[in-house]
């Protein structure tokens, strides 16, 4: 019961606390920044403003032409022809620059603050639907055991003391 409620403290801190600091969290599921960020990783982002981005920075984002989101750093920022910035980014652990360049449309964009290691890994286990029917049905059974068990030994309790209330009322009946 213990590791169960100390289980849901660990998700309200890791979930719900970064949520009202305005804080976005993705999982690292690659390995372009170890090193730094580690696969299985869960990092912490806040929206910035496209203006305050400065080279050094991690974000995460759309690469030109891809679904998926990715977080590198940045290592470049120029102006296009357009006189537009453009951004370069490459994976700490990557030996060369990711081959795009992009503009951020966006007036905000996710910079990395923090991350705690790992984690990812047990939100990835909480994805599956057999793991959160275990986490929820184990402690409701263990809780339904404990509540019987108290139940019938309460009950036997009560039949002890019937029948031993029974004895000595028949003992006094033979005197």
């Amino acid at each position: 019961m213990v590791l169960v409620a100390g289980a849901l403290a660990v998700v309200v801190l890791v979930i719900l606390v970064p949520a009202l600091l305005g804080l976005q969290r993705y999982v690292i599921t690659g390995g372009s920044m170890t090193g730094t960020i580690a696969k299985g990783s869960v990092i912490y982002s806040r929206l910035t403003p496209v203006a305050q981005l400065r080279e050094g920075d991690v974000i995460t984002f759309a690469p030109p032409g891809y679904n998926t989101l990715v977080t590198h750093r940045i290592i470049s920022i120029t102006r296009g022809q357009d006189g537009k910035l453009v951004y370069r980014t490459k994976g700490d652990f990557n030996k060369v620059a990711d081959p795009w360049r992009m503009n951020l449309i966006q007036p905000t964009q996710a910079r990395y603050v923090f991350k705690i290691p790992y984690l990812g890994y047990f939100l990835a286990l909480l994805s599956i639907r057999q793991v959160r029917m275990l986490l929820i049905g184990l402690p409701a059974l263990l809780i339904a055991i404990s509540l019987l068990w108290s139940l019938w030994s309460k009950a036997g309790e009560d039949v002890r003391m019937q029948e031993a209330q029974a004895g000595i009322d028949g003992a006094r009946g033979e005197a």
